[in-house]
């Protein structure tokens, strides 16, 4: 990829609902317009598969490229995964390329038909897992957000609105973020959607701070509402190093899942510690602290 960095550990596209769920992937890269464009979408694309196939076995990954990444292909793949997918599963789809907005709908620009954010919604809403992860990373995505919002689904966009209309950066980053150990900045050695939303927004800002040009993308996250970022933060994307390794141990993958509940547990009450008295939250923030440490040190045994 244009970023250069190379893989220094194995990846692991984890389920955002316990270790024993499925997540389900969708990536699809459309029409680029330009061959130097067609190149770069399919070769953004081409990485985020192989990081999702050096995996395990509870990633199923579908992802479409030049004259594959047609409507009716992408339509056949999530109503696939609609009919095998359960409540604890999990599913991921990221769309790269060149979207356009009508003041109205947002649409994708893919060989053939387009497809809408309306549509992508509706087949979205078939899939009965229990989280969504929408990363729209195309021009002008910022216009399908109203579209695609909805409980339990984070929609991260690389514009904030449908007018910006430029080709955009930010899939650059994101990809980076998959594969750079530096966007775990809690080094709890798993990356969340949050965590590589931040990265990748900071990374397309520097981008055009230093070419000294002005930006024409502004990334936005969204969760269905004002709990989004919270949502994203217990989206994992990634396991790396040692949890990586505790996965594929089934003798620790009961206790993984514990670390990752009481992650989210402790997510939860920051998230709500405003309206929770001080001394409560203190008293349920140490509990919840020090159980997390001993599931730690049983798992690094």
């Amino acid at each position: 990829m244009g970023c250069g960095l190379r893989l220094a550990f194995p990846l692991l596209l984890l389920s955002a609902l316990g270790a024993h769920a499925t997540t389900f992937c969708v990536t699809i890269a459309g029409l680029g317009g330009e061959p130097d464009y067609e190149q770069r979408f399919a070769t953004w694309a081409k990485e985020i598969d192989q990081t999702l196939k050096a995996g395990g076995a509870d990633i199923k990954s579908v992802t479409l490229a030049g004259p594959d990444a047609t409507r009716a292909r992408l339509r056949t793949a999530l109503e696939a995964f609609a009919k095998e997918a359960k409540q604890q599963d999990s599913l991921v789809l990221m769309m790269i390329g060149h979207g356009s907005f009508d003041n109205v709908d947002y649409k994708i620009n893919l060989p053939g038909p387009d497809v809408s954010a309306t549509e992508l919604a509706t087949l979205l809403d078939r899939v009965p897992v229990g989280r969504q992860l929408v990363v729209n990373m195309t021009s002008a995505s910022g216009g399908s957000l109203h579209a695609l919002q909805k409980p339990n689904r984070t929609v991260i966009t690389a514009t904030k609105t449908g007018s910006e209309k430029n080709a955009t950066v930010f899939a650059r980053y994101w990809v980076e973020a998959l594969r750079d150990s530096a966007a775990d900045t809690d080094k709890n050695e798993v990356i969340t959607a949050l965590e590589a939303y931040k990265y990748a927004e900071l990374k397309t800002k520097q981008f055009y701070e230093t070419q000294k040009r002005l930006s024409t993308e502004h990334a936005a996250l969204d969760g269905g509402d004002q709990s989004g970022p919270l949502l994203a933060a217990r989206f994992s994307l990634l396991r790396i190093g040692s949890i990586q390794n505790a996965a594929k141990d089934p003798a620790k993958q009961a206790l993984l899942a514990k670390r990752e509940e009481l992650e989210a547990q402790i997510d939860q009450l920051k998230f709500q510690k405003a309206a929770t008295p001080l001394d409560e939250y203190k008293k349920r923030l140490s509990a919840l602290l020090l159980d997390l440490a001993r599931t730690q040190a049983e798992l690094d045994k």
